[in-house]
């Protein structure tokens, strides 16, 4: 079972234009609004692909329920958690003419003390028989920094994998705790850690207490490290479409490969060809299945050489 956490889950809100234009007035043609966050997505995928998953994060008010009336519509397992105040939205402006997308992301609710232990309470009696968590996304005001490193702690402690998808202070926080896989795209690392090279950036995370990293790098893929070694895999080719939920699939490859005890290379060619196959796709947190199917078996993975003293 895996069970993913999103505490500033979101209500996501996706506009498809011709083409973004600054300053200029745009006509929606088509526009969908579902749950969202990145735990929230990932759950998503691996719900498609039928590996188990729970959701479990924080939610409030009108937009908290809204949240919740689409992840039972979606036969997702809700196991969120109230707060007092009202979840938040994105919203994601899609341009067909470049495929980029533009994205606006409230802050969130402040959660106060008591909410959080009420979290921590309920995250301690979920994890129990879990085998991998995976902990996502930004966290809401009001939370101390060192949330997903006290996430992981607790849920070492109950035996499982955890897979962090942050950055900034939260990511460093989580370091210390040694999380089992570390997943920061390009801008992520480098703001991490400062540094431009991105291979050095994996070494100092992995440094701080991060036991793999795998670093994302849009259409350019992965880099991961290990201790088991070093890996890059690449797309076969660039997909056209809305990339906002390909790094929620890159996760639930990533998670789902764990729960199976598969091999690092397999993991990374299931997490290229799954986050590419999200690309086409309007929303976050579905993919492709075509595409899925045809780069799983055609995505290239090539060992990176490490010296050894990294690779422990």
């Amino acid at each position: 079972m895996i069970l993913t956490v999103t505490l500033n889950a979101a209500l996501d809100v996706t506009y498809n234009v011709d083409a973004l234009v600054p300053h200029g007035s745009h006509r929606v043609d088509e526009s969908f609004s579902r749950a969202g966050g990145k735990g929230v997505n990932v759950a998503r995928v691996l719900s498609a692909l039928g590996v188990p998953a729970v959701v479990t994060g924080l939610v409030g008010g009108p937009t908290g329920r809204a949240i919740r009336d689409d992840l039972g519509a979606a036969q997702l397992v809700d196991e969120l958690v109230p707060m007092a105040g009202d979840s938040r939205r994105t919203v994601t402006v899609v341009s067909r003419e470049d495929g980029d997308a533009t994205v606006f992301n409230q802050s969130g609710p402040h959660v106060d003390k008591a909410t959080w232990a009420d979290f921590l309470a309920r995250f301690t009696q979920l994890v129990r028989g879990v085998q991998v968590v995976v902990l996502a996304g930004s966290l809401p005001p009001g939370l101390p920094t060192d949330a997903y490193a006290r996430l992981t702690r607790l849920a070492a402690d109950a035996g499982a994998m955890t897979v962090v998808d942050a950055g900034g202070p939260a990511l460093l926080a989580a370091l210390g705790a040694r999380p089992t896989v570390v997943k920061p795209n390009a801008a992520e690392l480098a703001e991490a850690t400062g540094h431009a090279d991105p291979e050095a950036a994996v070494a100092s995370l992995r440094a701080r207490g991060a036991v793999c990293v795998v670093a994302s790098h849009g259409p350019e893929g992965l880099h991961a490290v290990t201790p088991a070694g070093a890996w890059r895999a690449v797309p076969p080719r660039r997909l056209a479409g809305n990339p906002t939920g390909a790094g929620d699939a890159c996760v639930a490859a990533i998670a789902a490969g764990l729960l199976a005890a598969a091999p690092w290379p397999a993991i990374l060619r299931e997490a290229v060809a799954l986050s590419a196959a999200a690309v086409p796709c309007p929303l976050a947190g579905d993919f492709d299945a075509g595409v899925h199917e045809q780069f799983r078996t055609s995505v290239p993975v090539a060992g990176v050489p490490v010296p050894t003293d990294e690779l422990r």
